[in-house]
């Protein structure tokens, strides 16, 4: 009896084997389904591009490059490594390094002038996302203009929501939360938390400096997502970042950690609205509070 693989690095029909990239894992120790943090391939949704996301050191992800690039082209200010897994914003002391997309997307302005080696990559980039948008495989955002100064509505980006009467910071706005969950053919559920068939919490005022021992604010009342008034289960299943359908499933695993972030008022005060959003729905869907 003979063994099917071979040292010389082909098959036994002659085909090569093709050597398989070794990539760093690592357990999550607050997770309770053991999550193994790994690059999460994904794409940019301004330009298109292929991204990494990478869970950094305090459990935020970032999108960096796939690729490495040379130290040396590469400021000191936009370095990044990984190590076991997680990204660190600095370099580790090796001739390669990792560069966030941010940096380096088309469509977005330069924060900081580039080098001209990565000048050219931002340009190579944007033609790239040229050929996705000429073969229908990309569709980039649409442009809308500001609104007026007196037309301005209120709607934000990270929320906070108030979760078994704690509060927590969210990573996008309310409506857009996806679910963490992993599907059937191993992809990221497409589902959002707040589903239409689900009771749904309210917008209110509550005051932004309760408690002793808070930091003082122009503003007294804070716009707040609460949901306290909805039943236990519905207040876990948010938290653990799940729609309705996964959360009823509970052999389901966790392709991602959940996004949400515990509100500091001391760290997050530049993310408090003192209003509440706008265009505001049918009278006696929001509520304000004292």
């Amino acid at each position: 009896m003979c063994s099917l693989t071979s040292a010389s690095g082909r098959r036994w029909d002659g085909s090569r084997v093709a050597a398989r990239r070794l990539r760093a894992l690592r357990v999550a120790a607050d997770s309770p389904t053991r999550l193994l943090r790994t690059a999460r391939p994904g794409s940019c949704r301004d330009c298109g591009n292929r991204i990494d996301w990478y869970a950094r050191a305090h459990g935020r992800p970032v999108a960096l490059r796939p690729q490495e690039l040379p130290t040396a082209v590469v400021p000191a200010s936009c370095r990044w490594h990984v190590h076991s897994g997680v990204a660190h914003p600095a370099g580790d002391g090796t001739a390669w390094c990792r560069i966030a997309h941010p940096a380096l997307c088309p469509a977005r302005e330069n924060a900081a002038p580039l080098t001209p080696q990565l000048t050219g990559l931002r340009r190579r980039l944007a033609v790239r996302t040229r050929r996705l948008v000429d073969t229908g495989a990309f569709l980039p955002p649409p442009a809308c203009p500001p609104p007026p100064v007196e037309a301005a509505v209120c709607r934000p980006a990270r929320p906070v929501v108030r979760i078994l009467y704690g509060r927590y910071l969210a990573a996008r706005p309310v409506d857009g939360i996806q679910c963490v969950a992993q599907t059937r053919r191993r992809h990221r559920c497409p589902s959002r938390v707040l589903a239409p068939n689900a009771p749904a919490g309210a917008w209110t005022l509550m005051s932004a400096t309760a408690g002793r021992g808070r930091l003082a604010l122009p503003a007294a009342d804070m716009a707040v997502y609460d949901l306290a008034s909805l039943p236990c289960a519905e207040q876990l299943r948010w938290r653990a970042q799940r729609c309705p359908a996964h959360a009823a499933a509970s052999a389901a695993v966790d392709l991602a950690p959940p996004d949400w972030e515990v509100f500091d008022l001391l760290l997050h005060h530049r993310l408090v609205h003192d209003r509440l959003p706008a265009p505001a729905p049918a009278p006696g869907r929001y509520r304000e509070r004292p």
